[in-house]
């Protein structure tokens, strides 16, 4: 049964979905890729659908594959589907012009998190309702982290302390959005870059260990196995 998004809702997201995922290996592009029977992205639109203040979602696909990808996700939501470009940011930036008169926030979610839970989705949306211009979910860096140079000689041990592993969905205020995007020179892959280079401050929510981005065969597998086990 599709999914019926929230009339009433302040929520757009945008999921650039029209990368080739060259790291995953050969093969379909990557957001159309298989996880446990469905293409990544189905189960991406699925959990984003579900996130009760969301009012619009908007897929850039690759270009040749609107068509498919708008009647492989019609039984999921009522999605729109654009072409996307050849970097992120052009299809951020295509999807970004789709968005219709309404939604205030916009979030920026990667097709490759496909175990993203909804709660993750409101809680981004809510400190961008709150007040805040534009909000990361992240994780604190767990590993050890070392400088090194270009002979892979290490020159140092950096304080993890202040690290964290940005998330998405990334959120903000569409014409804080809108106005990065316009003002980008440089393509970036990620828009709280894009924000932050217009001097916007960037606030941090906790992230979500289910919210893992899918971009090596170890990943899939992994996100397989959380799938299978009722992530």
């Amino acid at each position: 049964m599709t999914a019926q998004l929230n009339p009433r809702g302040d929520v757009a997201v945008l999921v650039p979905a029209a990368g080739a995922g060259v790291r995953l290996g050969p093969g379909a592009p990557k957001a159309l890729r298989p996880l446990a029977g469905e293409p990544l992205l189905v189960h991406v639109v699925r959990r984003i659908a579900a996130a009760p203040s969301v009012h619009t979602i908007v897929v850039a696909a690759p270009a040749a594959d609107v068509e498919p990808v708008r009647a492989m996700l019609a039984p999921i939501a009522p999605v729109i589907v654009v072409a996307g470009g050849a970097e992120r940011q052009a299809s951020v930036a295509a999807a970004l012009a789709a968005v219709p008169a309404g939604p205030e926030i916009v979030l920026v979610h990667d097709a490759a998190r496909a175990l993203t839970p909804p709660e993750l989705v409101e809680s981004v949306a809510g400190a961008v309702r709150a007040g805040h211009d534009a909000v990361i979910p992240v994780l604190p860096v767990v590993d050890t982290i070392k400088e090194v140079d270009a002979g892979e000689v290490v020159l140092g041990t950096v304080d993890r302390s202040a690290l964290r592993a940005v998330q998405t969905p990334q959120g903000f205020r569409r014409s804080v959005l809108a106005a990065a995007h316009a003002a980008a020179r440089d393509p970036l892959t990620d828009d709280a870059g894009l924000v932050e280079k217009q001097g916007v401050p960037v606030v941090c929510v906790p992230g979500s260990e289910y919210a893992l981005k899918v971009t090596r065969p170890f990943d899939l597998a992994l996100a397989e196995h959380l799938l299978v086990a009722g992530a």
